[in-house]
């Protein structure tokens, strides 16, 4: 199991899977089916026999119940994308054995470093092995090392039919990154009753709480004139735009928050002195702190439009995800059990909040309860990423254990 975890993670990141939010096909690239369907085959050679790519990129897989007992049917969850915000072609994982300390440098690219003091949880990797890029892409640990450990598990559960265990299915999904990974999962065909995904960071932690999440897209309709002849009658909607983005409240950015603080963040500004288009995204651990962060930036808009008579805007809300921590409490049994399988792989379990969403967020509210596991890697859609060998190896216990405490406890 040692070696497998690894081996598998180094075979995985190699293949380019990064999604596309431009793109209206599902999934967003083919690309991403190269890896599915070397996951197939995979699957199918450890014993999996129903293990198949579909039509819309998720790969879906059954080990099949071993146990007398009435289990309910458990599924473990990653996603085979890797994000837009860096690149991830010509991915060379760098291997770092036996880390002794200190800050990490790249050699693809000298200027990247990974710094012990950016990286705190590096100084609990002394004597551990550690797996980065070479500072030219990301990495893809977000979720590859999720995929890894759901692979090595099931193997190792297939090799050691005296762990008993229910039914327990395999989902890997596309384009978690652009937030489509569960647009196309078919419920009834996956037959679980609540999932893991196994997409979280710090090796002990498990996650039943997320940001509940929306989209907003601003649309300025400005005043155009020839420069020439526009005194005290142009109204250019790129300089409205600006004017909406200088108003945003410092304290409320991703850059000035942590914990459980939310925040309104702009991710694009595009537009002519005729038109502008403006695209937020809007955090908050409630619905409440949701819906007036929304109010929030609307009073600016129409703030900065009143200096303006001539010009016109359009405020569209569109929904992402919510927090899954809604569905979870009612359904105690699942985190507690993950809670315990970390306990009895030798790890302090810690619960927490994701600072962000995974397909676990939305699948809770299809009606599929599912908490996020840690995976081990960290610095996510960076050149930065890393993860260590050991945590990938807790990970694959962590997934034995909690089918063995769903078993015992049915």
């Amino acid at each position: 199991m040692t070696d497998t975890v690894i081996d598998r993670f180094l075979r995985y990141v190699v293949i380019d899977t990064q999604s596309d939010p431009k793109s209206p096909t599902q999934p967003s690239t083919e690309k991403q089916k190269n890896l599915g369907r070397l996951l197939v085959e995979e699957l199918l050679a450890i014993g999996l026999s129903d293990a198949h790519l579909d039509e819309h990129g998720y790969v879906y897989a059954t080990l099949p119940s071993n146990t007398d007992k009435q289990v309910p049917v458990i599924c473990f969850c990653s996603h085979m994308d890797t994000a837009p915000d860096f690149t991830g072609t010509n991915v060379k994982p760098q291997l770092v054995r036996s880390y002794a300390g200190g800050d990490i440098v790249l050699p693809g690219d000298p200027q990247q470093v990974i710094r012990v003091a950016e990286h705190p949880e590096l100084k609990n990797q002394i004597g551990n092995d550690i797996i980065t890029t070479d500072g030219t892409t990301l990495l893809g640990a977000d979720d590859k090392a999720g995929i890894a450990e759901i692979m090595t598990a099931a193997q190792f559960l297939v090799a050691n039919p005296d762990i008993k265990h229910g039914a327990i299915r395999l989902l890997f999904t596309a384009d978690e990154e652009i937030g489509r990974g569960v647009d196309k999962v078919d419920l009834k065909k996956l037959g679980a009753a609540f999932a893991y995904t196994m997409d979280g960071e710090t090796a002990g932690h498990v996650e039943d709480e997320t940001f509940s999440a929306d989209g907003v897209e601003i649309a300025i309709a400005g005043v155009a004139i020839h420069p020439g002849f526009a005194k005290d009658r142009m109204e250019n909607a790129i300089k409205i735009a600006g004017e909406i983005v200088a108003r945003l409240p410092k304290d409320m950015a991703p850059e000035t928050t942590e914990g459980r603080e939310g925040f309104v963040h702009p991710t694009g500004l595009s537009g002519s002195m005729e038109k502008a288009a403006l695209s937020f995204i809007v955090r908050d651990f409630t619905d409440e702190g949701l819906a007036a962060k929304e109010a929030m930036l609307e009073e600016i808009v129409k703030d900065v439009m009143t200096t303006y008579p001539g010009s016109t805007y359009s405020f569209e809300v569109k929904e992402q995800y919510r927090n899954m921590k809604v569905v979870l409490d009612r359904h105690p049994e699942i985190v507690d059990n993950a809670l315990e399988a970390v306990r009895r792989a030798g790890m302090e379990p810690v619960r927490g909040s994701i600072r962000g969403g995974t397909d676990g967020s939305r699948l809770s509210f299809m009606g599929l309860p599912c908490p996020n596991i840690f995976a081990g890697g960290h610095a996510f859609h960076s050149p930065l990423e890393w993860v260590s060998r050991q945590d990938m190896e807790r990970a694959v216990k962590t997934i034995v254990e909690l089918a063995k405490v769903w078993e015992e406890r049915a």
